[in-house]
């Protein structure tokens, strides 16, 4: 990093001079605009920690009821910032001893659908209904799903089976009303989703799980002081994290690659949405790189900025030695220690505020989300077609993997977007198709399961730079899943916003493709593998 310690230092100096910390704590709009439309609302992160944490002895009773009214699993119905905090926790703390089995739901596609279903037995399982706004389609539509399968076997006392977690006033606290759900818990509405996770929507589904939650908040409330005036700006934690972000982007650094040690990977899917909405916005963006496979030095171009969090005592050799590797071939590394998985509450925090300062500092809204309303209507607009006309929209092959890449400019990235269901084989393809893109080609790697990153990176996508080169992939889902009370079914949102999407990436001139992978995903994904090492380098 000493290459870069003189244009970090100078987006330090501008901080202090512009004495945007201050003004930050002291929430005053105009740090990121002349305007104070989504800013003034949307501050609460700063110290929801310390509010939550007032509130522990709530949640760790109602967890215990829980437990006592015997349920076995606990099933997280949400989208993007609703779910991937409780994703980030339930895939580094695991199953504690005596709690139910937590799970979240946050696909369409019918095939992860069935296997939630299947994963459960409905009337021993709490359904957490979470979403800020109280009217998510996809959150709605589990709801239905779920709740006809409780109430067939329960009748009026199915409600009892399902808990709420919204904004006070929404449609998801009236419904929550009308079902009689056991419970409501409405989280403070200065907070948007994305800056959420040390809130209701992060720590409730922890708590119910028997994740200690009092550890996670305290750990974010110390860095929350570590972050405030009183500290000086060289050792500020979120402040120098968030100058570094912006000063290494404007030197074409703007590839944020997470490195982590594998007890803490899926840190990197929670930092990727926060990232990616909070600045892909107005021709600019940092582009968040999570769960990129290791590869060789030769493979990163001079368009990345690694961060490798280093948490002790997990099974560190393979990540150290990739992150002294990518420092001795002169790329810029920031090393974060975490001495325990508790400590994911500190990054919580300080990810957070970095995002929000570098946002400042590149001239970017970090609060608001300007296109993801769009690929909502483009999907409302399929979906109208369809109950129309009775027909299910074709997902069909629409261009040519290696003629997209042959396109390729040097400060480009792939960003894959899955439209299947996760298995162990899926994910090992997937990396291996990554892995090919990046050694062949030199270009940073993103994947996202669709309709989740509509709700995270989806933002990025269309309103940040025209530098992603975009392959969607679909596969067949086999038996379709019905939306109790709809016209519509899980088969025909998932194709709906598939296709939404890509009429947007279409509309603001992105570079994209659709890929039909047939009827068993991980093959198909192999076979792209296997064309993109016989193709010829075009970039």
């Amino acid at each position: 990093m000493q290459a870069f310690d003189s244009v970090i230092a100078a987006a330090l100096a501008d901080v202090r001079r512009q004495n945007i910390v201050s003004r930050i704590w002291a929430k005053d709009f105009t740090v990121w605009k002349s305007e104070p439309r989504e800013i003034d609302d949307r501050l609460g992160w700063l110290t929801v920690a310390s509010t939550t944490y007032d509130h522990i002895g709530e949640l760790t009773t109602f967890a215990d009821a829980v437990r006592a009214a015997g349920f076995q699993d606990i099933v997280v119905l949400g989208m993007g910032g609703s779910s991937l905090a409780p994703e980030v926790l339930r895939a580094t703390f695991g199953r504690q001893p005596g709690y139910p089995h937590l799970y979240i739901l946050d696909s369409t596609v019918p095939t992860w659908v069935r296997r939630m279903t299947a994963s459960v037995e409905p009337t021993r399982t709490l359904f957490v209904v979470s979403s800020k706004s109280g009217g998510t389609i996809e959150v709605m539509s589990f709801f239905k799903h779920f709740y006809t399968l409780v109430a067939e076997k329960r009748g009026e006392r199915a409600g009892d089976n399902f808990v709420a977690i919204t904004d006070p006033g929404t449609g998801l606290q009236a419904l929550a009303e009308k079902y009689h759900f056991w419970r409501v818990f409405l989280n403070p509405p200065d907070i948007g989703g994305r800056y959420s996770a040390l809130s209701y929507f992060g720590m409730l589904p922890a708590a119910l799980a028997g994740i200690p939650i009092d550890n996670i908040l305290r750990r974010g409330m110390d860095m929350a002081n570590a972050c405030m005036p009183g500290t000086a700006i060289e050792t500020n934690p979120g402040a120098w994290l968030g100058a570094a972000l912006a000063a290494l982007s404007r030197q074409g650094r703007d590839k944020i690659t997470f490195v982590t040690s594998p007890g803490i990977a899926s840190f990197g899917l929670w930092a990727e949405q926060l990232i990616a909405e909070s600045t892909g916005k107005e021709g600019k963006g940092l582009i968040p790189i999570a769960l990129e496979p290791f590869a060789s030095a030769s493979a990163y171009g001079a368009d990345r900025l690694f961060v490798y969090l280093h948490l002790d005592g997990d099974d560190n050799a393979a990540s150290d030695a990739h992150a002294t590797v990518l420092e001795q071939s002169g790329q810029p590394v920031i090393r974060l220690h975490l001495q325990s998985r508790y400590d994911l509450g500190a990054e919580f925090f300080r990810w957070e505020f970095a995002t929000a300062l570098a946002g400042a500092l590149l001239g970017i809204h970090p609060f608001d989300q300007p296109n993801v309303q769009e690929s909502k209507d483009n999907t409302a607009a399929v979906l109208h077609q369809v109950q129309a006309t009775g027909r299910m929209p074709a997902l069909e092959t629409t261009g040519n993997v290696t003629d997209l890449l042959s396109q390729a400019r040097g400060d480009d990235y792939v960003a894959l977007m899955g439209y299947f269901d996760e298995t162990s084989e899926v994910e090992a393809a997937i990396s291996r198709l990554r892995l090919a893109i990046m050694e062949r080609y030199r270009l940073a790697t993103t994947f996202g399961y669709g309709p989740r990153f509509l709700h995270s990176t989806g933002q990025l996508h269309k309103g940040g730079p025209n530098s992603g080169l975009f392959i969607q992939l679909v596969a067949d889902w086999g038996e379709d899943v019905a939306v109790p009370g709809e016209n519509y079914t899980f088969a025909g949102l998932a194709a709906a916003q598939a296709l939404g999407d890509y009429a947007s990436l279409v509309s603001h001139g992105r570079r994209v493709v659709r890929i039909h992978l047939g009827d068993e995903a991980a093959k198909g994904i192999d076979h792209l593998t296997q064309t993109i090492g016989r193709s010829t380098v075009g970039a």
